[in-house]
C-alpha cells in the first residue's frame, strides 16, 4: 500500500471472476481502496429471460465472493454514465477501471463514457480480459481482418497468449461505502416464471465452480475430446460456455490449461484450443462486420424467400420441441429444462429451422436468445448464420444436416432422445419429466401425449431447401 486514499472505481461487467482480471490487477497496484460496482443499464433491456436470470445469479454468487475479501459490489440502475458521475460525486473518486466488451451497444456506450469522464478529468481505462486477442491485432497480409476460420486458427495458433494474473490477496475496501440497490428488486429472475427451479440446478454458478470444471475436464475428458464431443448424452465437452461468457472464467485460463495438457499427450486439447479460437474468431467478426448480429452476412440472401413469421405453426412445433423429429426435439427440451444445448444438438436444431422449415435465421437467434443461460452475442449470431449458409465462413447452403441419420451416428442407442423426450416411454426419466413442469402453463403438452409425426420429414425437407435455392445466384 502506498498510503493512497482516494478510491477507483472498478465496473464489472461480463467478467465476475477475481483472478486472471487486468482491470482488478491494475486497480490493486494503485495501492488504495477499490469500490466494485454494477450498472444495470440499457444495454440490459433485450437481455432475454434464461441469460438475465443466470446473469442475476452471477451477481449475487459474486457479491459473496466479494464479501469474502472484505469487499461489496455496488448495485446501481441507470444510464452507464449518469451512475458513474454519482458514484464519484459520493465518493470521490478519481479513476474508472473496466474490463473492455465489444458488441457495438458496448463499444458505443463505453467510448462515450471514457471520453466524458477524461474530459472530467477521470483516469478511465479499460483492459483486454474477456478475448485472448484484441480485436486489429489480428490481421491477414494484406492488413484487413481474417473471414475465413482456418486462416484465422492458422494465424494465431503460435501466438503469445499472456498467462492468467493471479486473484490479489485483498480487496481493499473504502472507509465508507456508498448506497447500493437491493438485487431482488431488479427482479432478474421474473421472465422466467416456474422454469428458474428447473433450471437452478444445471447452473454451474462462479469462478470456482468454473475452474474446478476446467479441471475435471482436462483430467478425465479432453484426451478423448475429439471424438466425445459429437455425441450428446457423453460427459464429452468443457461445458464452460456459461462461466465463458459471464467472465466467471478466462480464455487465458482455459488456454493455458489445454496447453499443458497438449504437452503432456492429450490429443483432444487441441481440439478444444480451436473451439476456443472459434468464440475468437466469432467476436473479431462482430467487431469488424456489426451486422453480423442481426443482417445476412452475405447481402446475396437478402432476397431469399424465408419465412419470417415465428406466429406459423411449424415455429411453434420447433420451439416446443414437437417436430417429430427426435435429435432436434431432444436438444429443444434440454434447452428448456438446463439452459444448455449440446452444440451437435444446436446444428441439428437450426439446420431444421432455416433449410426444412425455411424459417429465417432470426427467429431462431432470438429463441436461443431468450433460452440460453450461455447466451453470447457473437457466438450466437455466427452459430445461426453458419447453420443458414449465410455468414462468413458458413456450412454450404446446399448442405442440408439430416436428423435421422445424425441421430443414428451420434445417439445410436437413443439416449440421448430418450433423456429429454417422455412420449411413449413407460417409465420416462425425471430430466424428461421435467421439461413439463418448465414450460409455459397455456403449452398444450403432457407426457403422455402421442409423439407427433414428422411436420416436415428429412427427405421431403431436404428436396424442398434444395428446391428453394435453385435458381440462387450466391
Amino acid at each position: 500500500m502506498n498510503g493512497r486514499k482516494t478510491p477507483v472505481i472498478l465496473w464489472f461487467r461480463r467478467d465476475l471472476r477475481l483472478s486472471d482480471h487486468p482491470a482488478l490487477r491494475a486497480a490493486c497496484a494503485l495501492g488504495g481502496p477499490i469500490i466494485p460496482v454494477f450498472v444495470l443499464d440499457d444495454t440490459f433491456k433485450t437481455l432475454g429471460a434464461a441469460p438475465k436470470w443466470r446473469l442475476g445469479l452471477g451477481l449475487e454468487h459474486f457479491a459473496q465472493v466479494l464479501a469474502k475479501k472484505g469487499s461489496r459490489l455496488i448495485l446501481r440502475r441507470g444510464a452507464a454514465l449518469d451512475v458513474l458521475r454519482s458514484l464519484i460525486d459520493e465518493t470521490g473518486a478519481d479513476a474508472i477501471y473496466w474490463s473492455r466488451l465489444y458488441d457495438p451497444g458496448s463499444v458505443a456506450r463505453d467510448s462515450a463514457v471514457k471520453a466524458a469522464l477524461k474530459q472530467q478529468g477521470i483516469a478511465a481505462r479499460s483492459f483486454g480480459g474477456h478475448l485472448l486477442f484484441e480485436p486489429g491485432s489480428v490481421q491477414t497480409q494484406s492488413g484487413t481482418h481474417y473471414k475465413v476460420y482456418t486462416p484465422f486458427w492458422n494465424a494465431v495458433k503460435t501466438c503469445d497468449v499472456e498467462q492468467p494474473l493471479a486473484a490479489p490477496e485483498a480487496v481493499p475496501a473504502p472507509d465508507k461505502w456508498p448506497d447500493s440497490d437491493d438485487l431482488a428488486d431488479w427482479q432478474m429472475g421474473a421472465g422466467m416464471d416456474r422454469g428458474a427451479a428447473i433450471m437452478r440446478p444445471h447452473v454451474q454458478l462462479g469462478e470456482a465452480a468454473a475452474l474446478a470444471r476446467l479441471d475435471y475436464f482436462l483430467s478425465d475428458i479432453v484426451a478423448g475430446y475429439g471424438e466425445s464431443r459429437n455425441y450428446p448424452a457423453q460427459d464429452g465437452t468443457s461445458q464452460l460456455s456459461e462461466n465463458l461468457a459471464l467472465g466467471e472464467i478466462s480464455p487465458h485460463r482455459c488456454w493455458h490449461a489445454a496447453a499443458r495438457a497438449r504437452h503432456e499427450g492429450a490429443q483432444g486439447a487441441q481440439i478444444w484450443q480451436k473451439e476456443l479460437v472459434w468464440r475468437e474468431f466469432a467476436y473479431h467478426l462482430m467487431h469488424h462486420t456489426p451486422r453480423l448480429l442481426s443482417e445476412n452476412w452475405k447481402a446475396d440472401w437478402d432476397t431469399f424467400p424465408w419465412n419470417t413469421d415465428k406466429r406459423l405453426a411449424p415455429v411453434k412445433a420447433w420451439q416446443q420441441g414437437r417436430t417429430g423429429m427426435a435429435f432436434v426435439d431432444a436438444a429443444m427440451r434440454e434447452m428448456y429444462v438446463t439452459g444448455r444445448m449440446h452444440n451437435r444438438g444446436r446444428m441439428i436444431a437450426a439446420s431444421y429451422l432455416t433449410k426444412h422449415l425455411l424459417c429465417h435465421w432470426k427467429i431462431g437467434l432470438d429463441w436461443f436468445a431468450d433460452c440460453l443461460i450461455d447466451w453470447d452475442p457473437a457466438n450466437n449470431a455466427l452459430g445461426w448464420q453458419w447453420s443458414a449458409g449465410t455468414g462468413p465462413d458458413a456450412t454450404p447452403y446446399f448442405r442440408v444436416f439430416n436428423p435421422e441419420t445424425q441421430r443414428v451416428k451420434f445417439d445410436p442407442e437413443r439416449v440421448y432422445v430418450k433423456t429429454w423426450i417422455a412420449e411413449e416411454q413407460a417409465d420416462p426419466p425425471q430430466t424428461a419429466l421435467d421439461y413439463y413442469r418448465a414450460i409455459p402453463r397455456h403449452w398444450p403438452m403432457h407426457p403422455q401425449d402421442t409423439y407427433p409425426e414428422p411436420i416436415v420429414g428429412a427427405k421431403d425437407g431436404r428436396g424442398a431447401a434444395l428446391r428453394a435455392y435453385e435458381d440462387r445466384d450466391f
